[in-house]
């Protein structure tokens, strides 16, 4: 598998050019250390987890920053969080104009990560997050396969790949960042999330099978959502005419982890799952949620349900107003009964509103070529791929 470059490394670029340090977040093996050894070849780099670096730095951290060579990418900072004080002092110590561009910092636990820097780093560090390839980074990203780029270049052991992972993940990110007692639970709660992939969230129905208490699963939601295994969609809160469901919608990350869980090997077995449709709905949310972090843009998706059943799968703000409204279909083939849900919210926001200026209406499903050209599926209303529409955005 060739290098593919990633639609973040504008802002990389862009941060490295404005702020003396650029801190790079994300899960496990999104591509964090490959991606900027090849786009700051000349850099020195650290990799904090080999315990004898750790043991060096915790001795004489001093010592340890003076054999460096700026710039310089320190990978896996969190394994050493006192290090921040340090670069902050060497930052601020500078004189004059500070050198931008000087430190490259990368984590996978952002919890402690983020403290670190905003106890340490704040004003000094660009901020960036990566997260799993795109379909619009590399086209064989997709609903089965996800986007993991060690998953990707090794489909026959994909499988393996996942295991591994889920494995490796518990024992080093979960235990080292709280006491999760019994392990064997805590892989049933992932299961069970997995199950759980594109529902309303519900910890008390999380809890019940487990044997655990809510508090219990609040904690390991968090610590899920901090990792990057998880995403959250928030509901629309902006009243359409009636009473709101309050609770987030839940995704598992990476719809390949996704189908992992769920014990799903191929495409022939997702079409005849009962999860295909969330899958899809999972894949169209993490895509949207990609470009909207790749662009250096706000994360803003939303979906929308009130309690008399009426459901948008998806709600994308835009700028100045107005929305993006969101149906995903798993399908190739749609039909305009399938827009209905489309119509009724245009319809309850221009009855709010007065007008449908800057609203939009999509109906994203699977098209038998994946090509940049949207139909109209009834006024107001297109059905395309998710390229489509977030080219049209």
């Amino acid at each position: 598998m060739k290098f593919i470059h990633r639609a973040l490394e504008k802002q990389i670029s862009k941060a490295m050019a404005a702020f003396p340090a650029v801190v790079l977040t994300g899960a496990r093996r999104v591509g964090k250390t490959y991606l900027l050894k090849k786009m700051f070849p000349r850099a020195d780099y650290v990799l904090l987890e080999d315990p004898a670096v750790v043991a060096r730095v915790r001795s004489d951290p001093q010592g340890f920053l003076d054999e460096l060579r700026l710039p310089v990418i320190l990978d896996e900072i969190q394994n050493t969080p006192e290090l921040f004080a340090y670069v902050r002092a060497r930052i601020d110590g500078t004189g004059g104009e500070v050198k931008r561009g000087q430190w490259i910092l990368t984590g996978s636990q952002e919890s402690a990560l983020m403290h670190g820097v905003t106890e340490s780093m704040a004003g000094r560090a660009a901020i960036l997050q990566l997260l799993p390839l795109s379909h619009e980074e590399y086209f064989k990203v997709d609903v089965l396969n996800g986007g993991f780029p060690e998953a990707m270049a090794r489909p026959n052991t994909a499988s393996l790949w996942f295991s591994s992972y889920v494995q490796t993940y518990i024992e080093r990110d979960i235990r080292a960042m709280t006491a999760v007692r019994d392990i064997a639970v805590f892989r049933r709660f992932i299961a069970v999330l997995a199950s759980r992939h594109g529902q309303v969230l519900n910890k008390t129905e999380l809890a019940a099978p487990l044997g655990v208490s809510v508090p219990t699963i609040t904690q390991w939601l968090s610590l899920l959502e901090t990792t990057a295994q998880i995403f959250v969609i928030p509901p629309y809160f902006e009243n359409l005419g009636k009473r709101l469901i309050k609770s987030p919608k839940l995704y598992i990350a990476d719809s390949g982890l996704a189908c992992h869980l769920l014990g799903i090997e191929s495409v022939a077995a997702m079409k005849k799952s009962p999860f295909c449709g969330a899958l899809f709905e999972g894949f169209v949310a993490a895509e949207i949620l990609k470009w909207q972090v790749n662009a250096g843009r706000r994360r803003e998706l939303y979906y929308f349900r009130d309690q008399q059943g009426f459901e948008v799968d998806f709600l994308v703000p835009r700028a100045g107003g107005g929305v993006a409204f969101i149906e995903c279909k798993a399908g190739k083939t749609v039909l305009p009964p399938m827009a209905s849900a489309l119509r009724r919210a245009l319809d309850a926001w221009k009855m709010q509103h007065g007008s449908l200026d800057g609203v939009s209406a999509w109906l994203i499903h699977q098209p038998a070529q994946d090509t940049r050209k949207s139909n109209a599926l009834a006024p107001s209303i297109r059905a395309g791929s998710c390229r489509d529409f977030l080219a049209s955005f």
